[in-house]
């Protein structure tokens, strides 16, 4: 499972997170991070397709950073194929 989510505070930055990857020591800071973000898009990536998914949600990350608008739907249209 994955979300993209827009950072609280002053950056402002979208970012994702992979909770199923997340180690013991990192886990708990990066799911306070997300949740105090503005949640944005989420779902869970195809395991045969994950490293190709993944590459994928990092070029729609590229795109939001970059001031594109993009919707759920939008999202959800990139990354068709990929989802679970």
């Amino acid at each position: 499972m994955f979300e993209i989510y827009r950072e609280a505070g002053y950056g402002r930055a979208y970012r994702v997170v992979y909770f199923t990857e997340l180690e013991e020591k990192n886990k708990e800071q990066e799911i306070n991070r997300a949740m105090a973000g503005e949640h944005v898009f989420d779902g869970f990536l195809l395991d045969l397709k994950k490293e190709t998914g993944k590459a994928r949600v990092a070029e729609i990350l590229t795109r939001l950073n970059a001031g594109e608008a993009l919707g759920s739907e939008e999202i959800a249209a990139q990354l068709e194929g990929f989802l679970a």
